[in-house]
């Protein structure tokens, strides 16, 4: 069998491009192409290196988002934090990532992940084997022809928690996006990845130095995520144990999973994450709409951006 080769990218240069701190984002895909521009010039001009954009049933479709992003910025890199495998062919994929590198110099990266089993089933498709169906579509990516312009591929990273992924992002791409983790997560991420490969964990956080208010905004948060097999089993392999899962998370894993506080309570858990090993954080603030995500990252730019 024919060895699968990673793309080569210029990874020092993406972690420069990247910088030390971006941004996570899911409402954009539901939003207006000016609005989603607007936003993301914003950002860009607030100092963030990078915008990664959720994909779900009903926004957007996460290429198309990207390059409504890329044409409303000239530094931001774009990343799609993640695009779901089963939205798109491994050949549509590859197709897309190139023309959107192409057309923005090197600022778009193409992160894919498998998501869950109960949103993978809605669109119609049997969910498989995690780490082998993801296999299986490298290889495919792999093999797809593309006859488009590129100087240089699209860095790829993949959606990665537990070790069988992580392994696979150190094997065959150019590193991983883990998110609802923290720092000590990233400390495990880095070592399995080894030193050189992207690390880009996201750090959920909420602007309010009230114990009681801001837990409840995580716990909307996290209550989400808690009902999906792939996080429930990831939290277990740390450690946290049936009763911390319950009921949107006790207080302990709330607190370990969403960052709350002024700006340098925020900043000081981004830096543990660098710390730990990550070489860009994608801080997400949880607030109800654009605009107040836009203020938190105003206040929150001083801290973070050096």
């Amino acid at each position: 069998m024919q060895k699968q080769r990673v793309p080569v990218v210029d990874l020092p240069a993406l972690k420069r491009r990247l910088g030390k701190v971006g941004v996570w984002l899911s409402s954009l895909g539901r939003e207006s192409a000016a609005t989603s521009r607007r936003a993301a010039e914003a950002m860009e001009d607030l100092g963030y290196g990078a915008l990664w954009i959720a994909e779900s049933l009903g926004s957007k479709e996460s290429l198309v988002n990207s390059a409504i992003l890329l044409s409303g910025t000239q530094r931001l890199v774009v990343a799609t934090g993640i695009a779901n495998i089963y939205a798109r062919d491994a050949a549509a994929a590859v197709a897309g990532a190139n023309a959107l590198a192409e057309m923005s110099s090197g600022r778009f990266v193409l992160g894919l992940g498998v998501s869950h089993a109960p949103l993978v089933a809605v669109r119609g498709h049997e969910y498989g084997r995690p780490a082998e169906t993801m296999r299986a579509y490298l290889d495919a990516m792999d093999q797809a022809p593309y006859d488009g312009p590129l100087s240089e591929p699209p860095a790829r990273v993949l959606a990665a928690l537990r070790t069988k992924m992580l392994q696979l992002a150190a094997e065959r791409t150019h590193g991983a996006h883990t998110y609802f983790v923290t720092p000590e997560h990233t400390a495990m991420a880095r070592e399995a990845l080894g030193p050189d490969l992207l690390l880009v964990p996201e750090q959920a956080v909420v602007l309010e130095t009230d114990a009681d208010r801001a837990r409840a905004i995580a716990r909307d948060h996290t209550e989400f995520y808690l009902k999906l097999p792939n996080y429930l089993n990831h939290l277990r392999a740390l450690g946290w144990t049936d009763a911390d899962l319950a009921d949107g998370g006790s207080d302990a894993l709330v607190d370990a999973i969403v960052c709350w506080g002024d700006p340098e309570a925020i900043s000081e858990r981004v830096r543990a994450h660098h710390e730990a090993g990550a070489d860009h954080v994608c801080v997400q603030p949880l607030v109800g709409s654009v605009e107040e995500c836009l203020r938190s990252l105003q206040l929150l730019a001083p801290v973070l951006i050096r």
